[in-house]
């Protein structure tokens, strides 16, 4: 049996950095959620909802530690920027009732390539 190349990570690390990954996408999206909330109080950075996002956003600090030693930055920003996007403009569409024209569609259409792309070749 060979002896994996320090820079391959086994197969099932790499796997759970993403999944670790995606769901600190999930958790970023709640952060977002919870300052887009506080950007509609008269003050919104001494809005409870401000600082409730903040937590949020901080306790992923954590995290990304796991991820960064299992995964390249470039695959990590591309994983993370991607189901953010995705994740946003579902939460952007659905909770406040914003709508999508073409070109953000086709945007989204070439960012879900692009990942698609990067794991295939990366």
């Amino acid at each position: 049996m060979p002896i994996a190349s320090k820079d391959r990570e086994p197969p099932l690390k790499s796997h759970l950095a993403i999944v670790v990954t995606i769901g600190f996408s999930i958790v970023g999206v709640l952060g977002d959620y919870l300052l887009k909330v506080a950007s509609a109080e008269k003050n919104p950075m001494r809005s409870g909802w401000f600082y409730l996002g903040f937590a949020v956003y901080a306790s992923t600090a954590f995290g990304w530690v796991f991820v960064m030693r299992h995964l390249k930055l470039a695959t990590i920003g591309v994983v993370y920027s991607i189901s953010m996007i995705l994740l946003l403009t579902g939460i952007g569409s659905v909770v406040f009732r914003e709508t999508l024209n073409a070109y953000e569609i086709a945007g989204l259409l070439m960012a879900v390539g692009s990942l698609i792309l990067l794991m295939r070749f990366a």
